[in-house]
């Protein structure tokens, strides 16, 4: 006999309803925040993971050792597709991370893992919304050990020997080893030389660094491009010509789509022991019109024009875009800024920018008929000459199609290249260029 539906089974199903109800209304109370965007960069020198959402988020941090993992516990947020894209998007040969895994821990707690491939040193930090950024909560993975990168530079400082050499490359991945990435896989392989006989002269090394990067996208062309694509471009187009020079190499700050802060790239550039040092930029103004190429040095005292004073402003904001964990101070490079003068370091970058000036005068209009100074933050090394160049406005929509032309991005790239070799041909007694080196 069949029993009616509405007759016996009506209070069951009420009940389970009922209970259903209570279950899920912890749930619906806590799940406030959604994570709207996620986004993450590996690099040689770190990776960072960022997770932005409209309102701060409230979190914990720690770490898991056999195997490596970093765990992330966020209070009161939903889980989102943006989470899951950026699992998906991590590859197999990624240098810090294996995999990332999202799932409710208990009510109330989203956690996150992260699937390390050696121990790590995690940097956590909180920004408040900027632009067209919200909240972000930024997560830096370092090494746990003295990375790859640094020995490389260690071995340039001391290694030069008149002949071209890169930096190590990056070590297999862990698919092409199988066996996981840690100090021991990634510390490159110095074989010892024999001793010459003679005296030899240091390569030159040029340190080229493309403007913005990774959650710094620079400026807005009117067209929608990026002022960050646009400068590494013609960045490795200046490294590949630099490295066919003899006697002569190249360095990137970044050589992918990554940020890096400002104080960073000097350092970067003072560790390699550095002879220039050359940040390409396409900057915009408030005014679309703006056109032109320039070329600016360190001005410690005010600029040169209204212009350069708005541009050295807004470059320098790039660590509040980028993220910056203010509680981390390089007091080492703040000791050398005190101690070394920078008075002849300056005369050799005004004698720098003028030579790359003349050549881009040849290729476009120049928007300052003069070297122009400004307080750009990358060009306070103390003791690298230094300048930074705005290869045109990408604001102006004529500028911005030629920064995107290949052909140009190559004119740009000889014009600064031939602009070096003018520098030196007319200045042979550079100090760092000349030091020589007994073996």
């Amino acid at each position: 006999m069949v029993k009616s539906t509405a007759g016996e089974y009506t209070p069951m199903i009420s009940r389970i309803l009922l209970l259903a109800a209570f279950v899920w209304m912890p749930v619906l109370a806590w799940a406030a925040d959604v994570i709207d965007a996620v986004r993450y960069w590996p690099s040689a020198d770190y990776g960072r993971l960022t997770l932005e959402s409209a309102n701060p988020l409230d979190y914990k941090l720690f770490t898991l050792s056999n195997p490596a993992r970093l765990v992330i516990d966020l209070k009161n947020v939903e889980a989102s597709s943006a989470l899951q894209e950026v699992a998906e998007n991590i590859v197999a040969d990624d240098p810090w991370i294996t995999g990332l895994r999202v799932g409710f821990n208990r009510p109330g707690v989203l956690r996150l893992v992260l699937d390390l491939r050696s121990e790590i040193k995690p940097s956590v930090f909180t920004l408040k919304p900027t632009g067209e950024y919200g909240n972000r909560l930024v997560l830096d993975i370092h090494p746990a050990q003295p990375q790859m990168a640094d020995a490389a530079l260690q071995a340039a400082n001391t290694s030069d020997l008149g002949v071209k050499s890169e930096l190590p490359t990056e070590p297999e991945s862990a698919a092409q080893t199988n066996e996981p990435l840690n100090s021991e896989t990634i510390a490159p392989q110095y074989k010892p030389r024999q001793k010459p006989q003679f005296q030899v002269t240091r390569l030159i090394t040029v340190v080229i660094d493309p403007g913005h990067g990774g959650e710094d996208p620079g400026a807005l062309g009117a067209n929608g491009t990026h002022e960050k694509e646009v400068t590494l471009a013609i960045a490795k187009r200046l490294k590949a010509k630099i490295d066919a020079m003899e006697n002569m190499r190249a360095v990137l700050t970044r050589d992918s789509d990554y940020f890096i802060p400002l104080g960073e790239r000097v350092s970067k550039a003072r560790r390699l022991n550095a002879d220039l040092f050359v940040s390409i930029h396409a900057d915009a103004f408030i005014r679309p019109d703006a056109n032109g190429s320039s070329v600016f040095m360190l001005s410690e005292h005010g600029a040169s024009s209204a212009a350069a004073r708005w541009l050295a402003m807004k470059e320098n904001d790039a660590d509040l875009v980028g993220g910056v964990n203010v509680g981390v101070k390089d007091k080492n490079l703040a000791r050398t800024l005190i101690d070394l003068s920078q008075a002849v370091t300056n005369d050799d970058s005004r004698r720098l920018g003028h030579a790359v000036l003349t050549e881009l005068s040849g290729i476009n209009r120049l928007h300052k008929g003069q070297v122009e100074q400004a307080g750009f933050a990358v060009l306070k090394a103390p003791d690298i000459p230094s300048i930074l160049i705005e290869t045109a406005f990408i604001s102006n929509p004529e500028e911005e199609k030629r920064l995107n032309d290949e052909g140009y991005q190559d004119k740009m790239a000889n014009a600064i290249v031939t602009g070096i070799k003018r520098y030196f041909a007319s200045n042979p007694a550079s100090i760092r260029a000349k030091l020589a080196v007994n073996f």
